[in-house]
């Protein structure tokens, strides 16, 4: 199990490298194509979306082609979604950056409807959440890694650029403003080549291919009844529920946070740096989950825990002000960096022969962290007197993930009079 785990792995790297790049393009574009809080946040909409339309679609192109060769496909599509940044940053047209991060997120969308079931039916179902937690950390690490670098790059200099193109006239403005675009270039020449690399890497490895089974047995030893939809297992649907809220739960910490302090007036040489320490948080939150669950913690119960430390640290960014404020959303990843592999693994049990659409669906359910970062972006421009205001948009998000916890993942079938 060791040799698919490193493969899936280092493809979990590669997602959260494209993912949680996100953090910084969001600021780093309202600088340069001079946008509000809400057209930056179109970046995690677009990137997001594409995982909505792509998902159904990728598991009927996973039927002809299998997990690995289905992989390679997605990654290629992401370096053909990375490479069209180029032309965008030399015309500088916001529209083309984002049609490129759609197409990413389409490769993306592909890759992780083979991978995150690959993960959750490669061995015993009660394990799922420890082995996603596995794909977490290299998924958290590799986000780290990306803020830092990319960071570095992008938003090193953006609060003098921010005040010296304040005083410039509009010619002088946009040629200060061409160059800043060219940043992108060089750094995702690399990442396109790099893909590439990985895509060979995966067609040329071993990683066996692992169907799902079309006989469910119980815990109790008995064949459990196969249903003819995905739509007859009450617990996948509130599952996929779960997931586009956990989705904004996880999103609006990270893609967000950075807007949210220049919302309330942190310079962005300091506030450039909270999506990466938000990732930490959540890097110590999956090894923790990697380590308790399910050998001493049962999933539901570290779901239930994640739910009640959510709306703790919700309100608390709401009620507090300044760096406190910053501080209780940081602490937000903590909760979020358990809720994708324990809503796995309680939504995708005993599926048998629907295990792959089912996947679909609740990747199609990922673009919750889309739409709610939207949103958020939206209320961050509204409510400007009082920008914690926004962060209350977490609150019902955290309190479904409490009813699923408690409830919705036992529910084995529905129930009408």
């Amino acid at each position: 199990m060791l040799y698919p785990l490193a493969i899936i792995g280092l493809l979990f790297f590669v997602f959260g490298f494209l993912t949680w790049v996100n953090g910084v393009l969001i600021p780093y574009f309202k600088i340069c194509m001079e946008l509000s809080n809400f057209q930056a946040t179109l970046v995690a909409f677009c990137s997001y979306l594409a995982y909505f339309v792509m998902a159904l679609p990728s598991a009927y192109v996973l039927k002809f082609t299998g997990y690995r060769k289905g992989m390679v496909w997605g990654i290629c599509v992401m370096a053909l979604g990375t490479m069209l940044f180029i032309p965008a940053a030399y015309s500088r047209m916001y529209p083309l950056f984002l049609i490129g991060l759609f197409l990413t997120a389409t490769g993306l969308a592909l890759v992780q409807t083979a991978a995150n079931p690959y993960i959750a039916i490669m061995g015993p179902i009660e394990g799922a959440a420890q082995r996603i937690s596995y794909m977490g950390i290299a998924n958290k690490v590799a986000g780290i890694i990306c803020l830092f670098i990319l960071g570095n790059v992008f938003l090193a200099d953006a609060g003098s650029l921010s005040d010296s193109i304040a005083s410039m006239g509009e010619v002088e403005k946009s040629a200060a403003l061409d160059e800043y675009a060219l940043k992108i270039v060089n750094p995702y020449i690399i990442i396109s080549l790099v893909l590439f690399v990985v895509a060979a890497i995966v067609q040329f490895s071993k990683l066996p291919e692992v169907d799902k089974m079309e006989i469910v047995v119980g815990s109790d030893g008995k064949i459990k009844e196969d249903r003819k939809s995905v739509f007859q297992y009450p617990y996948l649907l509130l599952g996929v529920i779960a997931l586009f809220v956990a989705g904004a739960s996880e999103t609006v910490p990270i893609d967000g946070i950075i807007l949210y302090s220049r919302a309330l007036d942190i310079p962005i040489d300091t506030a450039r740096h909270f999506s990466t320490y938000t990732l930490f948080i959540m890097l110590f939150g999956y090894l923790l989950v990697s380590i308790l669950v399910p050998k001493f913690v049962s999933q539901h119960k570290a779901l239930l825990f994640a739910a009640i430390w959510g709306l703790i640290f919700t309100f608390g960014t709401y009620l507090t002000s300044g760096l406190n404020s910053v501080h209780c959303m940081l602490l937000l990843g903590f909760s979020a960096s358990m809720l994708w592999g324990t809503i796995w693994g309680l939504a995708l049990r005993g599926l048998g022969r629907h295990t792959k659409k089912a996947s679909a669906f609740l990747i199609m359910s990922i673009v919750g962290g889309g739409i709610v970062t939207v949103l958020f972006g939206n209320l961050l421009d509204t409510y400007t007197d009082y920008p914690q205001a926004s962060v209350l948009i977490l609150a019902p998000c955290y309190l479904y993930i409490l009813y699923y916890a408690i409830k919705g993942h036992r529910i084995e079938h529905w129930k009408f009079k």
